[in-house]
Formats: structure tokens, C-alpha cells, sequence
């Protein structure tokens, strides 16, 4: 197996940059795939990022209910950029607990063994639990008609 992607990352070829406000200028977003941008689009990052956590089923329980709700609020005040970063966190929120639940550090590979796969199944059954809670809001998230609706047209029209 070859190295990570993320090693070769190369930023300047990056759709999203840390130095836009993506609320005043909407434009310049790009919804991408999966949680591409969910670390760098401010002020979306900060205003939802405080909320995310999954350490256990409760936590991951609270934090997607309020993640969700932000997701709602966005989609209230017709803020799509808002919406599918809500939407990003809720399934990131999925993935991450997924991969605990994997790997007990968090960590798929080994940089000191020349970044050798690490045995999975050796995590935490809780962040399971966590996962699918965060799964669950997701898919909420994924399937409420308004965001549908504006996510296509987003996409059609920007990309």
C-alpha cells in the first residue's frame, strides 16, 4: 500500500483557503466531497466546530442535535454555505468515530513503518455508538428537501 494522499497535499491547489469569510463572500465556496473545506471555512468552522465531539454516545448525542440545529437555523435564513458545513461537521462526526472505533489511537497507518496500514478492529466499541448517532444526522441532514433543493442548484450553478 502506498502513502496516505494527504501527504502529498499540495494547498495552493486547494478549493477552500483559510483567509476568505465564506459568509460574506458565498461565491467562492465550493461544496466538494464528502467534509472537504470543514477545517478551513470560516465562520462556519467556529461557530460549529465548538460543538463537535464524540468522545462517548452521549456527547456525540448532544453535539449532533446541536450541530442539527444549527443546520436547521442555516437553512432558515436561507444560508446554504452555512447548511452544508453543518451538514460536513454531522459527517465528520460519522467518520472520525468510525475510525476510532477501528483503531484505538485514531491512526490508520504507521509513519515510523513506512506508513503500513494498522490493524483495524483494535478501537473503541463506544465511538460504534457515537458513529451512529453522528450517521443518523447525517442522513437527516442529507435527505431534508430544502438543503437538497439548494445543494443542487448550488452545485449546477458553481460547482
Amino acid at each position: 500500500m502506498g502513502k496516505p494522499s494527504y501527504l502529498n497535499f499540495d494547498e495552493s491547489k486547494y478549493a477552500w483557503k483559510a483567509d476568505i469569510n465564506y459568509r460574506k463572500n458565498p461565491g467562492s465556496y465550493r461544496v466538494g466531497k464528502g467534509e472537504q473545506g470543514v477545517l478551513i471555512c470560516e465562520p462556519y468552522k467556529s461557530e460549529i466546530g465548538r460543538y463537535w465531539r464524540f468522545r462517548t454516545p452521549e456527547i456525540a448525542s448532544q453535539s449532533s442535535e446541536k450541530i442539527y440545529a444549527l443546520f436547521l437555523a442555516y437553512l432558515k435564513d436561507g444560508d446554504f454555505v452555512g447548511a452544508d458545513m453543518a451538514r460536513k461537521y454531522l459527517q465528520m462526526g460519522y467518520t472520525r468515530s468510525r475510525r476510532y472505533a477501528n483503531y484505538k489511537s485514531g491512526r490508520k497507518y504507521n509513519a515510523n513503518e513506512g506508513y503500513q496500514e494498522l490493524e483495524r478492529g483494535t478501537g473503541d466499541g463506544q465511538k460504534a455508538k457515537s458513529a451512529a448517532i453522528f450517521y443518523d444526522k447525517w442522513k437527516l441532514a442529507e435527505s431534508h428537501e430544502i438543503y437538497a433543493a439548494m445543494k443542487k442548484s448550488w452545485k449546477d450553478e458553481r460547482g
